[in-house]
């Protein structure tokens, strides 16, 4: 367990990086189920899996499939923040939002790292 209860793993890939996308998931439904107040930071194209359906698709061998990697984790407590100038960038739809999600800005992850919350970068 970390020091501060809180883990952060932040995901910069989705489809053009499934195997990192999927792996990043798993990593963080591992830190949530060890009772961490678990983060997952969306950004650069990682902020496509926050669009419902985006990630229905993705199934990497020898993983659950990534929608139920993120619906698991979501369902465990764990939180997706995602990057606001990103999602703006590529033109999202905020209403398409999946389960979980939260449009947020650098400044929250930056507070929520500030304690010393350890951080995996995928």
């Amino acid at each position: 367990m970390s020091a501060t209860g809180k883990f952060c793993v932040s995901l910069s890939y989705a489809s053009d990086n499934t195997d990192k996308a999927t792996v990043a998931f798993v990593i963080a439904n591992a830190a949530v189920a060890s009772a961490q107040d678990t983060l997952v930071f969306l950004s650069v194209e990682g902020v496509k899996l926050a669009q419902r359906g985006f990630a229905d698709p993705i199934h990497e061998e020898g993983f659950a499939p990534l929608a139920d990697l993120m619906a698991n984790f979501v369902k465990a407590g764990g939180t997706i923040w995602v990057c606001s100038p990103c999602f703006k960038k590529r033109k999202l739809d905020e209403q398409a939002l999946v389960a979980g999600a939260t449009i947020v800005g650098g400044a929250k992850l930056v507070e929520f790292l500030s304690d010393g919350t350890p951080c995996l970068s995928y």
